[in-house]
């Protein structure tokens, strides 16, 4: 399978330390149709990088369309298991879509995200933060009291309007377009896209 870097953070993984992370989402899929689990791995087998703890995503799309997305905001555990993880659950525990069929595995097309560490923006009110998000480079974490939701930086592909951008990420987390308080918490976060091809 070949990796093909979208949008670069700062790590840069090496192109064999991208395919590997290819390597074990596909992995996680096509086990997962016949054995319901991803595979086990053995973390002394991966680089260093590849072993620290990172947050992912993993996108599934089939002929152009969504097909599963799951992951995960905080790093817990080593990059590896965490594509492993999410890579099976976008395919079996996505609840928007039934599980992957066998059938579907040749036309899936499968990109992981790797997060940067989330950094908190100090917005004083909603034009502020308006003002400080950058288009198509901020993944944004938004939080009130218990309601939290996130939006990749791909979704800026869709809704490139910032305010739009908010609006629908607030609807996702379950609050009111106009709902803005001083309990509000932000975060920002980069991405290094690896698709397969």
């Amino acid at each position: 399978m070949t990796a093909t870097v979208i949008v670069t953070s700062p790590e840069g993984y090496s192109a064999a330390e991208r395919c590997a992370l290819l390597d074990i989402a596909y992995a996680a899929v096509a086990r997962g149709v016949d054995h319901d689990a991803p595979a086990a791995l053995r973390l002394p087998d991966f680089s260093t990088r590849l072993r620290a703890p990172r947050a992912t995503f993993v996108t599934l799309k089939r002929a152009g369309g969504l097909r599963g997305c799951i992951g995960s905001l905080e790093a817990l555990r080593p990059l590896v298991e965490d594509v492993n993880a999410n890579a099976f659950a976008a395919a079996f525990r996505d609840p928007r879509f039934p599980p992957v069929a066998a059938i579907e595995l040749d036309g899936l097309a499968v990109c992981v995200s790797v997060l940067s560490e989330p950094e908190a923006i100090a917005a004083a009110s909603e034009l502020d933060l308006l003002d400080q998000l950058r288009p198509g480079v901020d993944g944004l974490i938004l939080q009130a009291g218990h309601r939290r939701a996130t939006f990749l930086p791909a979704v800026w592909e869709s809704l490139p309007e910032p305010r739009a951008f908010l609006r629908q990420l607030k609807l996702k987390a379950g609050l009111a377009e106009d709902d803005w308080s001083s309990q509000t918490q932000v975060w920002r976060y980069a991405v290094e896209v690896i698709e397969g091809n």
